[in-house]
């Protein structure tokens, strides 16, 4: 086996097991947060600070009886929940996590893979995790997940759409797909910032992020006010938390890549030094996450087709058009 091979599927194993470990952590940052916005205490009773609050949901989780509805395909509603963590982790392929290092003498890119169509890539093997509510829907014999998978599926395609389009402009500047290319392109300094070339692609792909994240206000598929728990409804123990395992891993893949795309990415920050510098970005984009959800209020299902079709595509075919015009000027 070759050193390339083997340092792949080291790098393969740290990725899974770095994001799935921040993915858990996140569940009681979010928690604390919202707490805060909320001036109460949030998880505070296991362990310090309620630290140990993960570990102790953990446990219960993956202790917990895996149901299987009576009349439900077993073998698709198995299938639902790992092709949504497959396609999240698979995604983050591409992305430059941090400058590259040496380590005993031997240089190490912190990527997967560095493959000239990366964002494409990251956009298509993500857009490929719709397949997850639209089988957990249909395999479960339940109406309310079957409905609940359908409003799944069309508001990740719709926003799908509107965020390949946005991120249209800033790859025109760039003249690359490359992630690694597009970080390298800022390496200026804070000025060459892609998020002042172009602040409305920036804008309408956080939304449009937000929307396929399931992120609130955008969380048709599993708001209490909507359909019971959407298409994870008849969902218990390890395949539920692995559908929201992923979904917090796509937060993470995206808070990274916008922060690469648009703000410098791993380029140093003045004296901060790039690898730190795009871990605080990156943490940014997680934090106002948080902060939007427990912000703003949840919108009806019309409303937000209605911004996907009528307000926010438009702009993105607008801001392609005149982003043409300036680069041919």
């Amino acid at each position: 086996m070759s050193a390339y091979i083997i340092e792949t599927l080291i790098k393969i194993l740290i990725l899974v097991a770095v994001f799935s470990a921040l993915g858990g952590f996140a569940t009681y940052i979010e928690r604390k947060v919202l707490a805060y916005f909320q001036r109460r205490l949030g998880p505070s009773y296991v362990g310090p600070f309620g630290l140990l609050q993960v570990a102790a949901d953990g446990i219960k989780l993956f202790t917990k009886e895996d149901i299987i509805p009576q009349g439900a395909n077993k073998l698709i509603f198995t299938l639902a929940p790992i092709i949504a963590m497959v396609s999240a982790f698979v995604s983050m392929a591409p992305i430059p996590f941090f400058p590259n290092f040496t380590l005993f003498g031997y240089e190490i890119k912190p990527l997967i893979s560095d493959i000239n169509i990366g964002f494409l890539f990251f956009l298509a093997v993500g857009a490929a995790g719709i397949y997850a509510p639209i089988l957990a829907g249909l395999a479960s014999n339940n109406k309310y997940s079957l409905i609940g998978s359908a409003r799944a599926t069309i508001q990740l395609l719709s926003f799908e759409v509107v965020s390949t389009l946005t991120i249209l402009a800033p790859l025109m500047v760039v003249g690359s797909l490359s992630l690694v290319e597009i970080n390298n392109y800022q390496s200026g300094g804070f000025l060459d910032w892609l998020v002042f070339k172009q602040p409305l692609a920036f804008i309408l792909f956080l939304i449009a992020s937000y929307a396929e994240l399931n992120r609130t206000p955008f969380d048709l598929l599993e708001h209490e006010a909507e359909i019971v728990a959407g298409y994870c409804t008849e969902y218990s123990g390890l395949k539920w938390g692995m559908f929201f395992l992923a979904e917090y891993a796509h937060l993470f893949a995206f808070s990274f890549v916008i922060s690469i795309v648009f703000f410098g990415g791993f380029n140093a920050w003045g004296f901060i030094p790039g690898g730190i510098a795009i871990l605080i970005k990156a943490g940014f984009f997680v934090f106002l996450s948080m902060w939007v959800r427990a912000t703003y209020p949840h919108v009806r299902p019309d409303q937000l087709m209605n911004m996907c079709w009528k307000i926010m595509l438009p702009l993105a075919l607008l801001n392609i058009v005149l982003t043409g015009v300036i680069i041919l000027i």
